[in-house]
């Protein structure tokens, strides 16, 4: 049965219990005994409490995205400082969720888990097979409490993201695995994300913990730009607000009502100059991106700003609006880190006066002895099963042995390894790959030219990856589905040689409203050249199918995932409206699937698009 649903919290502070913001901490988890490796921290200090000292510790991680195994190829490792180590798996998190909280209640502290947002979305079939409700569910067994949504919870659109925190069936799959989906036990967190009916956030806003009799307030949001990087059909009912202007709302709230510690769980985030920062990074020289000016303009009160969406993995300070230093985290993605963040509250004021923030590595390799790790014949590193949480296996399997005969079917094979590194012109070999088979999807229905975002690749097809013990080359089908994991539809539309050439100049920031540069990833037979120099709307030439110039005039038939077809990434010129569409039966995942069986396929050639300065 679907659990009660929580009230939206209102201004009045008659609102904040029937919002379910006023929540005691579950119990502590039992410990385990080795203590995790970890980066330098970052502090600051804001004086020495004055009315009593009160310990506390949060515990973060962002981005998830359904990694409930550890991640494999390239993305095995976090790379710091020249080191990589095998880290992630949802039994190997739990551990050290669990050793982390234990080494706090050793210290006198409290512990709140928080998330920053995507756990779900963009998801290995594992979870994505059952609409991410095991990903749910290992969230609750691992003890997070709250959670920002992000831009993937909306992947399947609002009406789902309410069900999945709120529980009960799929409405058209039903509960898959046989057992009630009873929803999420930790809070979703929604302050900007604002129904058109009702005016008023679609989940709560915030969430108030005590730690020790002192309350702390989470404030939770997506980025303002989620309408421009998920399925538009999905959210038409709902709009999503300034970060800066949100949090402040919201933070004043809670000031009004005597919470002076608060957190800002905000999915957006910002970058460091290199992918890989040394372990010992905890200052922001060199960091860029949306999170700065965010921070800049946020209220005192907001001493730590727990983000996601980059990828990236930082601890370190920026200042805030009064130029007060403010902690500024991300975990990274995947489960592979966790941030560690030791505060000190004043009793008698209820403010932060001390806040130290690191990140820590979930190892889950074997050592070999000599400073490095295990692998086995494959050269794939070994797992420690002395490090993981039976308990979390447990759930982590139940799903594992449910999926195995539909992720390890084999599909199809490739020639060798496939990447969606990109040339400098914005083309990537599995670009080409996607983009073909979506045309050889459509062909049927007279489907001239394919175009596939490059934003929903998301991972390369690897000749030597076994997932079931298939040989080189050979791809299953969840392997397949990785690469592709959103489900969305193939759809075929007619446009004119001259709104192809929109399309395309829509790629460039500054035309047609677009604010971010995206390559469009085409199929076989389209060729163009476009210039960095030249202006907006004038960055296209040599535009040519089949070697034939682009005929202004002519009518051409385009075939894109109906993501792309929504307006979606900003491509509003693709957005025709369902009149006059053509739509595949099955899914985008579907077309890449058919077009493996007719191989071994080899790498695209990333040839079609050459670019000048």
């Amino acid at each position: 049965m679907p659990r009660p649903q929580r009230r939206h919290l209102a201004a009045p502070i008659v609102a904040l219990a029937a919002a379910g913001v006023l929540t005691a901490l579950p119990a502590p988890q039992t410990a385990a005994a080795a203590p995790p490796p970890e980066f330098a921290p970052v502090s600051v200090s804001y004086g020495v409490p004055k009315g009593g000292a009160v310990k506390g510790r949060f515990l973060s991680y962002n981005d998830f995205h359904g990694a409930i195994d550890p991640p494999t190829g390239t993305g095995a490792v976090v790379n710091a400082g020249g080191t990589s180590t095998p880290a992630g798996g949802v039994e190997y998190l739990a551990t050290y969720l669990t050793r982390l909280r234990a080494e706090a209640r050793a210290e006198g502290r409290t512990t709140i888990t928080a998330g920053a947002g995507d756990l779900i979305g963009a998801t290995p079939l594992v979870s994505a097979a059952f609409h991410d409700e095991p990903t749910i569910e290992l969230m609750n067994q691992v003890g997070l409490q709250v959670s920002s949504v992000g831009n993937h919870e909306f992947d399947e659109g609002v009406s789902e993201l309410i069900r999945i925190q709120r529980g009960g069936c799929h409405p058209v799959d039903g509960c898959q695995d046989g057992d009630p989906y009873r929803g999420a036990k930790f809070t979703y967190l929604a302050a900007n994300t604002i129904s058109k009916k009702t005016k008023l956030p679609i989940l709560p806003p915030i969430d108030i913990r005590y730690v020790n009799g002192v309350p702390v307030g989470f404030i939770g949001m997506t980025l303002e730009g989620t309408p421009g990087i998920v399925n538009p059909a999905g959210i038409k009912d709902v709009t999503f607000t300034d970060e800066v202007e949100t949090a402040n709302k919201w933070s004043s709230v809670l000031k009004l009502f005597g919470v002076k510690a608060q957190v800002l769980l905000l999915h957006e985030g910002g970058s460091q100059a290199s992918a890989t920062p040394t372990p010992g990074v905890s200052d922001c020289n060199g960091f860029s991106g949306p999170v700065k000016p965010i921070v800049a303009g946020l209220n005192p009160e907001i001493g730590v700003v727990i983000s996601g969406h980059t990828h990236r993995f930082y601890s370190c300070k920026l200042p805030n609006s009064k130029g007060v230093d403010t902690v500024v985290t991300s975990a990274g993605s995947n489960g592979q880190l966790i941030t560690d963040i030791d505060y000190t509250l004043d009793r008698r004021t209820g403010r932060f006066t001390e806040i130290t923030a690191k990140n820590v590595i979930v190892e889950n390799g074997v050592p070999d002895g000599n400073g490095g790790w295990k692998k086995d014949a494959s050269g794939a590193y070994l797992k420690n099963p002395d490090t993981v949480d039976a308990a979390a296996k447990k759930v982590a399997d139940k799903y594992r042995t449910a999926v195995a005969p539909i992720a390890n079917k084999l599909v199809g094979s490739i020639s060798g390894d496939i990447v969606r590194t990109t040339t400098a012109a914005g083309e990537s070999p599995l670009g080409d790959v996607i983009a073909d088979a979506q045309l050889a999807y459509t062909r049927s229905a007279g489907a001239q030219i394919a175009f596939m975002n490059p934003g929903g690749i998301r991972a390369d097809l690897d000749a030597d990856q076994s997932s079931g013990g298939e040989a080189y080359g050979q791809v299953t089908y969840g392997e397949a589905f990785t690469v592709q994991p959103f489900n969305n539809l193939v759809v075929t539309q007619t446009f004119t040689g001259a709104e192809i050439k929109d399309v395309l100049e829509q790629q460039f920031v500054g035309f047609a409203g677009q604010t971010t540069q995206r390559i469009l990833q085409v199929s076989a037979g389209l060729t163009y050249t476009w210039s960095a120099s030249a202006a907006p709307g004038s960055k296209i030439s040599n535009l040519a199918l089949n070697g034939t110039p682009i005929d202004p005039a002519a009518n051409y038939l385009v075939t894109t995932n109906d993501f792309l077809a929504n307006g979606g990434d900003g491509f509003t010129n693709l957005n025709q409206g369902p009149d006059g569409r053509v739509t595949a039966p099955g899914f985008d995942v579907d077309a890449l699937v058919a077009h493996l069986a007719t191989g071994p396929i080899a790498p695209g050639p990333a040839d079609r698009i050459s670019t000048t300065s």
